[in-house]
């Protein structure tokens, strides 16, 4: 990507002079020394230059500058210009009072005009710097339009936060995502979804139910399962689903969704590769329940969880399953049972299906062999082991 982000604009702040001075450091003054008597009678000769400017100076007292924000809206809200109410936002966001902050966008979103939060934006971007600001200042503005179903504002603020660099967090996006959905604008939130992957925003297990939401409303069920392998946490992934395959015979009838074995096989991999042997069992008895016919894959990937656990009984029924079912066997296949009985010290057995291959047209490779020579080494017979290698190599 050769894209760079426009440079944030830097705005300076003119000094007060004569009159505003004076007015400033007296009402700072009272301020700080809790004085709300003689300020309200102050109160009259305030401004919008002279409220920012006392905002800026008691910026870092966390309770002190929301108490004078609040004050002045009730003695002049007049003097709550876009501008003032930008550097309220950067300093309850840059000591992180989310919510106070996004209640103050509420109260100035409730009745605005469609042009407000553009122009609140660039207000929010001319006093970044001076402000010493956070990236989160714009993230709340976009939640809050999110959260408010102003669709419109919400992705011409997301529009130019990624103009200068800022983009918002995964929570956030799942806000846009959700209120999307609720609306029936499935196209929209995964147009947006794309989107945000395009930039490198990270999804967790909300995006991933919402992405299960949106594809099953479209009737495409198998749509998600595409993502799974570039989700960081599995774990979390595979519940997702799971809970999705458990619920899933319940609503079938209510909306037309019919799981295909790659379903079913997808959750069965996750568990298995997770170590998660009784999840996947469910997974298979609930496959089984909804005459979904098991396929190669489906065995070979159950053998395969319960051969290196040891548990070759289970791998041996699981076999003989797969058998009657006259579900074709393949190479991998035997290769996962013999790996699970050479691990269990059942080297005779494992050599009897090693003959099983020939009789099914199947040709030994390089797991088979090294599934023989572990068995070998397991009963200390390194003589045998070697004899295998040799005849391998």
């Amino acid at each position: 990507m050769n894209w760079k982000p426009i440079p944030i604009p830097h705005r300076t702040v003119p000094e007060p002079r004569g009159q505003d001075l004076d007015f400033i450091n007296v009402a700072h003054s009272h301020l700080i020394h809790t004085e709300w008597p003689k300020l309200r009678l102050l109160s009259t000769g305030l401004t919008p230059l002279r409220v920012k400017h006392i905002l800026l100076k008691i910026q870092k007292d966390h309770v002190l500058y929301q108490e004078f924000f609040n004050w002045v809206g009730i003695q002049k809200p007049s003097c709550h210009t876009l501008e003032t109410q930008s550097i309220i936002l950067h300093i309850l966001t840059k000591n992180r009072k989310f919510k106070s902050a996004e209640s103050i966008l509420r109260n100035i979103m409730v009745s605005c005009t469609i042009d407000v939060p553009l122009n609140l934006f660039e207000e929010m971007l001319h006093s970044y710097r001076f402000c010493d600001s956070s990236p989160g200042v714009f993230d709340s503005l976009f939640k809050t339009l999110a959260h408010m179903k102003k669709f419109r504002n919400a992705t011409d603020i997301f529009c130019r936060m990624k103009d200068y660099g800022f983009f918002p967090i995964i929570e956030s996006c799942n806000a846009y995502m959700s209120s999307l959905l609720d609306l029936q604008r499935t196209d929209i939130a995964l147009a947006f979804y794309r989107e945000f992957r395009h930039h490198r925003i990270s999804p967790n297990v909300y995006t991933l139910n919402m992405l299960m939401r949106a594809y099953c409303k479209l009737g495409k069920v198998e749509k998600p399962l595409r993502f799974s392998g570039r989700w960081r946490s599995w774990d979390t992934a595979i519940r997702v689903f799971l809970n999705f395959a458990i619920k899933l015979r319940n609503s079938m009838e209510k909306n037309g969704l019919n799981p295909s074995v790659v379903t079913f096989n997808t959750l069965i991999h996750g568990f298995c590769k997770e170590g998660k042997l009784q999840e996947a069992s469910k997974v298979f008895i609930e496959m089984k329940a909804m005459n979904v016919a098991p396929n190669t894959v489906t065995y070979n990937t159950l053998i395969n969880g319960y051969s290196p656990v040891g548990d070759s009984d289970i791998s041996g029924r699981l076999y003989e399953e797969m058998l009657k079912n006259q579900v074709k066997a393949d190479i991998l296949t035997y290769n996962a049972l013999i790996l699970g009985l050479c691990k269990e010290g059942k080297a005779k057995k494992a050599a009897y299906l090693v003959k099983e291959l020939d009789k099914e047209n199947l040709v030994p490779n390089a797991s088979t062999f090294s599934a023989l020579i572990y068995g070998q080494c397991m009963k200390k017979n390194s003589e045998r082991a070697f004899h295998i290698y040799q005849e391998h190599d």
